[in-house]
């Protein structure tokens, strides 16, 4: 029974901290350096917050080993945490989101954030299904997900390091630190998974409105046993592209004509290139066989405006080849087909029920 306890609390202390070292723990840890990294974040001072100043984070937006290889610049910074939530622990989870002590809409560089579930479209009736956490392959991790844009890697570092964080994740004091871990034991299935990306070829619209947040967090009533209500819709396409076609795939987004933002319901896109040099715990070695390099991520304000364009010209124009007049090439020639594809194997779609909408006023 001890043993149990154990390596449940060494669990815990991954899933509360996945987003705050800058190394990983190896799986071997001691007890003794597990507690001390407890009292090292829930009492420390933050690195930005030392007697030396404020830590200068700016080499992060240094993007110069990516240009050099013919990559895009970044637009925005986005930072995503998976979790793999229990069977019937949905709305528990929700609730402990709602009601945390944050104030991420206040912070320097912040500029949108949901929560969101993955779910599976039920196209004959238009309805959703929510993945459950029941799977036995692992592949309930990331039925739900915390996904926040940053302006800048930068301003996402700094936040990561400073009090903001510990006090969203229970870490002004021991007590509290505890508190989270045992709550987190009881509704997810092993530790979190964080993931990073470069936010690039960035879209976005001014929101019609802004749902209200109080000193910077959503102030929304979450009982635990009810789920909160679907606030967006996100789409997205996973993509599996090897080093070698990155800079061609980026290329050929680049060169898409889009018309996303004449679309009705439209909230914001970005194509998320993985950052596979993020670091913390959680953080483990990335197989580009296994996850994808790079997610188109489309957010709409629901289910209906995403249908809505599926079904339209905008899709069809978007992943259609262009009529014979427009390919070029001599007269009398076949019409060009599709180009070749980039990616190693076919891209997958995901999508996502988003709720606990944070955004700000110009939008992402």
């Amino acid at each position: 029974m001890k043993t149990i306890a154990f390596t449940l609390f060494l669990v815990l202390v991954q899933n509360v901290s996945s987003f705050t070292s800058v190394t990983t723990t190896p799986a071997r840890t001691t007890g003794a350096i597990a507690s001390a990294n407890i009292l090292r974040m829930s009492t420390a001072t933050p690195e930005s917050e030392t007697t030396t100043g404020t830590n200068d984070y700016s080499q992060d937006d240094d993007e110069t080993s990516l240009t050099s290889k013919g990559l895009l610049k970044r637009d925005r910074y986005v930072a995503t945490n998976r979790f793999a939530v229990r069977k019937g622990k949905g709305a528990k989870f929700e609730a402990r989101w709602a009601n945390r002590k944050s104030r991420l809409s206040e912070l320097d560089g912040f500029k949108y954030f949901h929560l969101m579930r993955r779910v599976t479209l039920n196209n004959e009736d238009g309805t959703t299904t929510y993945d459950e956490g029941d799977a036995k392959d692992g592949s309930n991790m990331g039925n739900y997900v915390s996904f926040t844009i940053w302006e800048k890697k930068s301003q996402f570092s700094a936040w990561r390091k400073g009090e903001a964080f510990k006090e969203a994740h229970g870490g002004t004091s021991i007590g509290a630190f505890m508190s989270t871990m045992i709550s987190s034991a009881l509704i997810l299935k092993g530790p979190p998974r964080p993931a990073f990306y470069d936010g690039l070829l960035l879209q976005s619209t001014q929101p019609d409105d802004i749902p209200e947040a109080v000193d910077g967090w959503r102030n929304v009533v979450a009982d635990g046993v009810t789920n909160l209500p679907t606030e967006c819709f996100v789409a997205c396409n996973q993509f599996y592209v090897t080093a070698d076609n990155a800079a061609a795939f980026e290329q050929r987004w680049a060169k898409r004509e889009s018309t996303l933002k004449e679309c009705d319901g439209f909230v914001a896109f970005s194509m998320m290139r993985r950052d596979t040099g993020g670091k913390g715990h959680g953080v483990v070695p990335f197989d580009e066989n296994s996850e994808p390099t790079y997610l188109s991520t489309t957010i709409w304000k629901d289910r209906a405006a995403f249908d809505a364009w599926r079904e339209g010209s905008a899709f069809k124009k978007a992943h259609g080849t262009k009529p014979p007049s427009e390919q070029g090439g001599e007269e009398g020639e076949k019409p060009q087909g599709p180009p070749q594809p980039l990616w190693s194997k076919p891209p997958s779609p995901v999508f996502y029920e988003g709720t606990l909408v944070l955004s700000k006023a110009e939008g992402a």
